[in-house]
């Protein structure tokens, strides 16, 4: 990257020169987190129980009170306290990764082979170096990332997001309006089976309900549960589309040399002439929103 390129509103020269000096900074604070959690350590040594953290047989002895009174003494509340003696707990000085910051050391804590692990730093995406971030640090222990980068991490963070049921409501009827998505959704098996059978439900649902409503009042969640019926039927007539096209590119031509009766060439050339008139009441529906029928176009339907 050339010197002359700015990040943000500085030269790339002046961004270099603060990350270096802001990079010890963070380094001379874990040192200090370190020596806090040595120091709350050598009060009050880990009772640890299974490898969890410690656990509250420590409050019956007094731990927490002694601990909560250091932090007042040094300035700092108690969960600080509290993690940086556990984490200095499970990272013997002997087995600190120099250069390494404290919070990279507290993600990796979980870890069993953390003593070696922290010692192989991933790669940068951005640079290549070999270097622990907080994402990268984040996903050697299967947490989610800050900044997620792959289909999954971004996955994971939209349904992290839409854990409150009326905002995954929101999400999911909005995603269901964009026509590639609905119909990449229509070919999961699950997702389809679901659907219809949340139809079914809410169909049942209606007849119980059949008191007329409140004027002026309505449910908060019927805009998103219309929004979806017109994204089912949606899905449902392109289904259709797709299931003509795949059956006809399929059977046709199996048809080759074969000498049909005239019979077969009549009841073939009816039912073309349905699948026409049925193709342009879509297209006409489509255009204009109606969907009525004339008696000669429903006999045809019929087969009649």
């Amino acid at each position: 990257m050339p010197a002359s390129t700015k990040v943000g509103s500085v030269t790339r020269q002046r961004y270099e020169e603060l990350v270096d000096r802001d990079r010890k900074l963070v380094l001379d604070e874990s040192k200090i987190q370190f020596k806090v959690g040595d120091d709350a350590l050598e009060i009050e040594p880990l009772r640890q129980h299974g490898g969890s953290h410690p656990s509250t047989d420590e409050e019956a002895c007094g731990v927490r009170q002694t601990l909560e009174m250091f932090a007042e003494d040094v300035g700092l509340s108690y969960s600080q306290v509290r993690i940086y003696r556990y984490t200095a707990g499970k990272w013997p000085a002997e087995h600190r990764a120099e250069g390494v910051p404290f919070e990279i050391h507290r993600i990796l804590e979980k870890l069993e082979d953390r003593f070696e692990r922290i010692l192989k730093p991933p790669r940068h995406p951005r640079d290549g170096r070999l270097q622990w971030t907080g994402d990268a640090a984040k996903r050697q222990v299967g947490w989610q990332v800050d900044t997620p980068k792959t289909v999954q991490e971004k996955v994971e963070a939209i349904h992290d997001l839409a854990s409150d049921e009326q905002v995954a409501v929101r999400v999911a009827t909005d995603f269901l309006r964009r026509p590639a998505v609905a119909f990449r959704a229509a070919g999961d098996d699950t997702a389809r089976h679901l659907f219809n059978k949340a139809q079914s439900h809410r169909a049942v649902q209606a007849e119980k309900n059949a008191e007329a409503p409140v004027p002026g009042q309505e449910n908060p969640v019927a805009p998103a549960v219309r929004a979806i019926d017109r994204t089912l039927e949606f899905l449902d007539l392109v289904g259709a589309c797709h299931k003509f096209v795949s059956s006809t590119s399929r059977l046709v031509p199996l048809v080759r040399d074969r000498d049909l009766s005239e019979d077969a060439r009549e009841v073939i050339g009816h039912n073309l002439s349905r699948v026409r008139a049925a193709c342009d009441w879509v297209g006409h529906a489509v255009s204009t929103g109606e969907t009525d029928t004339d008696e000669e176009l429903a006999r045809l339907l019929r087969g009649e």
